[in-house]
């Protein structure tokens, strides 16, 4: 029996979104080095820059052409980095770090928790409606965008979590946080495969790129900063060996 295409979208997202949760309990447990995670992070940056370019714009501008492609991943920006900038002054501005300081307590700062939580789920959502978006052409997901989504979730998690418990965050905040945004992944993917199914191309390119331009800025908002903090001038070599590894893997599944 074969299983509804939205359903495999949410059960993708869920497993990419997982990755959150798994990073957060190996960086609560773990004592990694923070020139690691670091480095984990500008490799797993380097893998979303290279589906963001292979998989994700280039299906944008195939489905829908130049117009809806640059107008959605303009868009996806600018929402990403006025809600980011918003957040910022909630004190979620440096959710995805792990140096001890730079996460503020909630006694410093009233709301900063719930901030980080929004900010989070911010991050999350334009990764996961892309996997459910890829399954509406051909029926098959992108194993490139779930890898990709996948391994840079691991680091976000791990950093993040790390510099909660620096912070004084309880476990009991940092598991629900993380649980709760991978299952929100996995409805954003239900969403994205749910919702567009009878869409014109043109709208699902404009999604599909509005979801690229969010996760771009991400990552320069978010995990670059984080990345190069720690691994300093190794940061870009690392970050080309993950856009090398994705680019190969999108050339050997096509």
């Amino acid at each position: 029996m074969t299983l509804p295409l939205s359903l495999q979208a949410g059960l993708w997202g869920l497993l990419a979104g997982g990755a959150l949760l798994l990073g957060a309990v190996l960086g609560w447990f773990l004592h990694v080095p923070q020139r690691l995670v670091a480095g984990i992070m500008a490799f797993g940056a380097g893998v979303l820059i290279s589906a963001l370019a292979f998989e994700l714009m280039d299906e944008a501008f195939r489905r829908g052409g130049f117009d809806s492609t640059a107008l959605g991943f303009i868009g996806g920006a600018v929402v990403y980095t006025g809600a980011n900038w918003l957040l910022a002054h909630y004190g979620a501005r440096h959710r995805k770090r792990s140096t001890e300081g730079l996460q503020p307590k909630e006694d410093d700062q009233s709301g900063s928790g719930m901030a980080m939580a929004v900010g989070a789920l911010l991050d999350g959502v334009p990764e996961s409606i892309v996997i459910g978006l890829s399954l509406l052409e051909g029926g098959a997901v992108s194993m490139v965008a779930v890898i990709a989504v996948f391994l840079s979730n691991i680091p976000e998690g791990l950093s993040s979590a790390s510099g909660m418990r620096k912070s004084g965050r309880s476990a009991a905040y940092v598991f629900t946080v993380w649980g709760a945004i991978a299952l929100a992944s996995g409805i954003s993917a239900w969403a994205g495969c749910a919702l567009f199914n009878d869409v014109s191309p043109e709208w699902v390119a404009a999604t599909t790129a509005v979801a690229a331009g969010a996760i771009l800025a991400m990552l320069a908002d978010t995990m670059m900063p984080e990345a190069f903090a720690s691994a300093h001038n190794a940061a870009g070599l690392i970050t080309v060996a993950g856009f090398l590894a994705a680019f190969v893997l999108s050339k050997w599944q096509g």
